[in-house]
């Protein structure tokens, strides 16, 4: 197993992964608000941890912060069934709908909540709170777009989620910032189709979830970390690479879906909007630098009591996946040309 978790849990984990099929395969409003609330108490005990004080408060914040935008939901489904049919009243419950969608995923303006929650997770809670809990409020919100309030919002995203990353000494909260930042780019890939957002999601899961696996093998959660840890060519090699990946870097394989999104922007007129998501992707860029620089130039202090157990199936999968984050220039040659 790539992380190590209570098999008491795994009751819970399961009812989160249908909850999120009920949630979006309902045919009525109702339903998936059922299926958001069944979704929240299945996450709850995995977050929830008796020895850990952080847990237990992460735990009470996550319960209180998506209470409120449920609350927001059911209220704005029964003003949906009573005024349905003045158009003003129309767009003011899609932008309601939205805003109570958004505060779900943690994305900008409603995204104070996020890191300070992130902060008391474990690595593999905070994979599923940056991945999987994004895709039911993601699709209920492509139900009911407000494609002028979302503008505002995407930019706010990818401004605040950089941001945010600068001075940050956590790694948890980093990539929390660096969640809420490439938020952005998937409301954008939202508006602009929903096999472009799927593309998005799951390449950005699928790097997001290598960092994950890297930081709890190495036990990481700090960026002064980095400094003690007597890490191997290729853990450091595998750093610089997804990380990079992560940033959009070009050759890599985390710049295909913001090179798409980008060239539709640029075809429709969009160029201030396409020019800030590329300004805030450079500037992400060099705080993702900053990490992988930390990690392989400077001289690292090697403790008597520390030790870090590699084995070779954890260095594999850490090989495999980085190379196929670095293929991504032969991808581009075949299918982006």
């Amino acid at each position: 197993m790539f992380f190590n978790f209570n098999s008491n849990k795994m009751f819970f984990f399961f009812i989160l992964f249908f909850s999120t099929l009920i949630s979006i395969s309902s045919n009525t409003w109702m339903g998936c608000w059922i299926g958001l609330e069944i979704n929240l108490m299945s996450f709850i005990p995995l977050i929830s941890n008796s020895k850990n004080l952080l847990s237990s408060e992460a735990a009470l914040k996550y319960f209180l912060t998506q209470s409120i935008a449920s609350i927001n939901f059911l209220f704005i489904i029964l003003m949906k069934m009573i005024l349905l049919k003045n158009f003003e009243i129309n767009n003011l419950i899609s932008i309601m709908i939205n805003s109570s969608m958004l505060m779900k995923m943690g994305s900008a303006p409603f995204h104070f909540w996020f890191p300070n929650i992130i902060e008391g997770l474990s690595w593999f809670n905070c994979f599923i709170i940056m991945t999987w809990q994004k895709i039911s409020p993601m699709i209920l919100m492509s139900y009911y777009l407000n494609n002028n309030f979302l503008m505002i919002i995407v930019i706010l995203n990818v401004i605040i989620g950089v941001m945010g990353g600068f001075n940050q000494t956590s790694l948890r909260k980093l990539m929390s910032f660096s969640s809420i930042n490439n938020l952005g780019w998937m409301i954008i890939a939202l508006m602009i189709s929903e096999n472009l957002w799927m593309m998005y999601l799951f390449m950005y899961s699928f790097l997001i979830s290598i960092m994950c696996f890297l930081f709890n093998m190495l036990n990481i959660y700090f960026i002064n970390q980095l400094f003690l840890i007597n890490m191997n060519f290729q853990i450091k090699f595998s750093f610089l690479i997804n990380f990079l990946s992560l940033g959009g870097l070009p050759p890599f394989l985390g710049f295909f879906p913001k090179w798409i999104i980008i060239n539709f922007l640029i075809n429709n007129n969009l160029n201030m909007i396409s020019f800030i998501f590329i300004m805030m992707s450079l500037i992400m860029l060099f705080i993702y630098i900053r990490i992988s620089y930390s990690s392989i130039i400077f001289n690292f202090f090697k403790m008597k009591w520390l030790k870090i157990f590699l084995k070779n199936n954890n260095l594999l999968f850490i090989n495999i996946f980085s190379m196929i984050s670095l293929l991504g220039m032969i991808f581009s040659t075949f299918f982006f040309m």
